[in-house]
């Protein structure tokens, strides 16, 4: 059986809307839905219902929005096989679990309850720094959410060769035939020693050559794979988590590799996706690929 698509649901807006992402995403790769609502109601309301027909307001509450989320599922995509899960526990350690079996997992970007004006949840966050498989945050406008703009931005590190971003990037670019924005983006030193001179004087046509080269590294067994592609490549001097961001409000999915480094929760995924997650105009899908150290790229 195929690993399922994850969707995390809380009965925010953000969750629904994470749920019609989801819904269509599945779709796509032709793969079940399994949606999962996690609740400690228990922890306030005692481990066992005095009667069968007694059941916790707070169970209750968790079924009805697992139920909701799944009649949405099923008005959406009448065909998609799609199964729900109501689980006692802490919502981040069920998502986290459900990312090992999971070929994507998908969340809104906050949740019930959370202050309005938070660019990112706090448990979409450590979703997103520690899932063990690809992790989508749904965040964006309509025109995003729905695919309109008909383009996949990736954003190509310095140990992006053949890496689960750079494959992951272009499955989406082939099932939706949509157009695959790849951009390497590269930055002088601000001291350059003085062996550097030549580089110096060759000035942006040195940088942008190498940076050329490390793309043709980095898509080329990828693109062997999907030459139905359209790709369309970019150099571009300047922070990266600055560019990918501005550029993600022409993209209908931004994807980033994620460093999985050791640090504080967000930290660990590096600059570049943290700040994707909080800043991007579309959903943003999180590839975890380990990174040796940190890259000019990340300050």
């Amino acid at each position: 059986m195929e690993s399922p698509l994850v969707v995390g649901v809380d009965g925010s807006d953000a969750s629904l809307a994470a749920v019609d992402w989801a819904v269509d995403e599945a779709v796509r790769h032709a793969v079940p839905l399994r949606i999962v609502h996690a609740s400690m109601w228990e922890r306030y309301e005692g481990v066992a219902p005095a009667s069968s027909t007694d059941r916790p307001s707070g169970q209750v509450l968790a079924e009805n929005i697992a139920a909701i989320a799944a009649e949405r599922a099923g008005r959406r995509a009448p065909e998609l096989s799609v199964t729900t899960d109501v689980l006692a526990e802490d919502a981040s350690t069920v998502l986290l679990r459900e990312g090992r079996e999971g070929a994507i997992l998908v969340v809104g970007s906050r949740g019930r309850g959370e202050f309005a004006d938070l660019l990112l949840g706090s448990v979409s966050l450590l979703v997103a720094a520690r899932a063990h498989c690809p992790v989508v945050v749904v965040r964006g406008d309509s025109q995003a959410l729905e695919a309109r703009h008909g383009r996949i931005l990736l954003g190509v590190g310095e140990h992006d060769l053949d890496s689960p971003a750079v494959r992951f990037a272009f499955r989406e670019a082939a099932v939706r035939d949509a157009e695959l924005d790849v951009v390497r983006v590269w930055r002088r030193q601000a001291h350059e020693p003085a062996a550097h001179l030549l580089m110096r004087r060759a000035g942006a046509a040195y940088f942008t050559e190498d940076a050329s080269q490390l793309l043709d590294k980095a898509l080329e067994a990828a693109s062997s794979e999907h030459p139905e592609v359209r790709l369309r490549r970019s150099t571009i001097e300047g922070p990266a988590h600055k560019v990918l961001t501005a550029r993600s409000a022409a993209a209908d999915l931004l994807v980033v590799g994620a460093r999985r480094r050791d640090g504080l929760v967000g930290l660990e995924l590096g600059k570049v996706a943290h700040r994707a997650l909080h800043h991007a105009s579309c959903p943003v899908a999180v590839v975890p690929q380990r990174r040796p150290r940190t890259t000019e790229e990340d300050r």
